[in-house]
């Protein structure tokens, strides 16, 4: 009985320390994790947005390169016929046949023939030079475009991978906690939103409640899943208004307004490096989506750093 009392002494420290963690605990976690993740997918949206700029870009001279291409591909076929009739019938041969003729006017006038044909030769070929000057100018940019268009892609597949790696490891310790469910407390206490204030805001504000409820999707907006720029940029784009899927971007194409003149439909924009934003709905609370694993939901302004606000309109 003795040496079982020391065995059970001994084994219950370790078991407290090993305890699984409070959901409290895992909420603290998430956050914090969620803290450092969220600036990585924001840069991930505008990665994705200047990626697109040079798709475009890409494409665009690409289009550029077809009539040069072609240029170039008929003056060398041009110059390849000559070079095929002046081998079979050559200059040699009509010389010789200038020189056997004795009728000086005739001659004089097949010697402005060929200086004709030589003059024309030489024309073409500065016309292919020429032509395949301007193909090479235009190629060059594309070439580096792809080029680096190619390693951006894969570094972002690479940081892609990174990213579903820790939204994995939060779902997890978040269903350790909640079994299958997102937490605990009302999605939205107070009406979403709290007062109606028309016009395209209106529409943008009462898209983004009506969201409350979905789920929080990196990279995503909509019409399931949304990412916090990801909502705004959705709910304005029911108004009309279109905004870059990313909170540093959106702080940039939007006009600044205080806090005494804030409206329903405006944006708060969060912490100093701006990687979160939401939309105000009135009274103090803002709709967002906030992180991996949780819901769409209102939640008090200034429950976090803000860093500024914005009207889309």
């Amino acid at each position: 009985m003795t040496a079982a009392v020391v065995l059970l002494a001994l084994l219950a420290p370790a078991a407290q320390a090993h305890a699984a963690p409070t959901p409290a605990e895992i909420e603290k976690q998430i956050d914090e994790q969620w803290e450092k993740l969220e600036p990585v997918i924001e840069e991930h949206n505008a990665t994705k947005l200047k990626l697109a700029k040079q798709r475009k870009k890409a494409d665009e001279l690409a289009a550029q390169l077809a009539p040069l291409e072609q240029k170039v591909q008929v003056t060398r076929a041009r110059i390849g016929a000559l070079a095929d009739q002046l081998y079979r019938g050559g200059t040699l041969a009509q010389v010789n046949a200038f020189l056997r003729s004795g009728d000086a006017g005739v001659m004089a006038q097949r010697l402005l023939v060929l200086d004709q044909l030589a003059h024309d030769k030489k024309e073409r070929i500065a016309d292919t030079l020429a032509a395949k000057s301007a193909l090479d100018a235009v190629k060059q940019p594309l070439d580096e475009t792809i080029a680096q268009l190619t390693k951006t892609e894969a570094e972002q597949a690479t940081r892609s991978k990174a990213v579903e790696a820790e939204i994995a490891k939060l779902n997890k310790l978040r269903l350790q906690a909640y079994g299958s469910g997102s937490g605990t407390g009302e999605l939205a206490p107070v009406a979403c939103p709290t007062a109606y204030p028309g016009g395209p805001a209106g529409k943008a504000v009462q898209f983004a409640c009506r969201q409350i409820g979905k789920m929080y999707g990196w990279g995503d907006a909509g019409p399931s899943t949304f990412d916090c720029s990801g909502l705004t940029m959705a709910a304005w784009a029911q108004a009309g208004v279109s905004l870059p899927h990313n909170a540093r971007s959106q702080r940039a194409n939007v006009k600044s307004v205080s806090r005494a003149d804030l409206k329903p439909g405006d944006l708060v924009f969060y912490y100093s490096d701006l990687h979160h934003v939401g939309m105000y709905a009135g009274n103090g609370w803002i709709v967002h989506a906030s992180q991996t694993g949780k819901p769409i939901a209102m939640r008090r302004m200034d429950a976090a750093p803000i860093h500024s606000f914005g009207r889309p309109a």
